[in-house]
């Protein structure tokens, strides 16, 4: 968890940190970011990242949460199943991603360094046990077309009318 000396910066110089940060972890996967990197281009001693974050996982965790408060603001699943308001939604995340400064680090986060956050599996069944099982078939349906999309931006429309048509399959099952 980010330590209380790194969220108590002056603005500026934890915006800095944030910019390094950031581009460390768009350029490697995690596995290869390097504390060495990042304190040499935020201008920091090795011990004060360590005042600042408990590892490099930590200082990654605390970006990817950043990038996904910033990018899939108002989001969260309704309780009430609504395929084009799914389709829309994922639409929405995957352009504003796709044009913003976190593309980079989200396209690595997907391919390699989701599999390497501690307890991020069990985080993610615990969100989803609660749903409805169509609320549970389209999310995960949305994660991985998110992934076939920024990944695979060639095939972005065939990925996003398969997401479309399975929705709508998913909802004529309701009925």
């Amino acid at each position: 968890m980010v330590k209380s000396t790194f969220t108590n910066l002056p603005t500026a110089k934890r915006q800095k940190i944030e910019a390094v940060l950031l581009e460390e972890f768009s350029t490697y996967p995690l596995a290869q970011a390097k504390v060495s990197h990042i304190v040499k281009k935020a201008d920091i001693a090795r011990g004060t990242f360590y005042k600042y974050f408990d590892d490099l996982t930590d200082a990654y965790l605390y970006m990817y949460h950043i990038a996904i408060e910033t990018i899939h603001t108002n989001m969260s699943p309704d309780e009430k199943f609504d395929p084009d308001h799914f389709y829309d939604r994922v639409v929405k995340f995957i352009d504003e991603t796709q044009y913003s400064k976190f593309e980079p680090m989200m396209k690595l986060h997907m391919a390699q360094n989701k599999y390497l956050i501690p307890d991020n599996f069990k985080i993610y069944s615990r969100q989803l046990l609660n749903m409805s099982p169509e609320i549970w078939s389209a999310m995960v349906l949305s994660h991985e077309v998110i992934n076939l999309c920024l990944s695979d931006p060639k095939n972005k429309e065939k990925n996003l009318a398969r997401y479309k048509k399975s929705l709508e399959i998913i909802a004529k099952g309701m009925d």
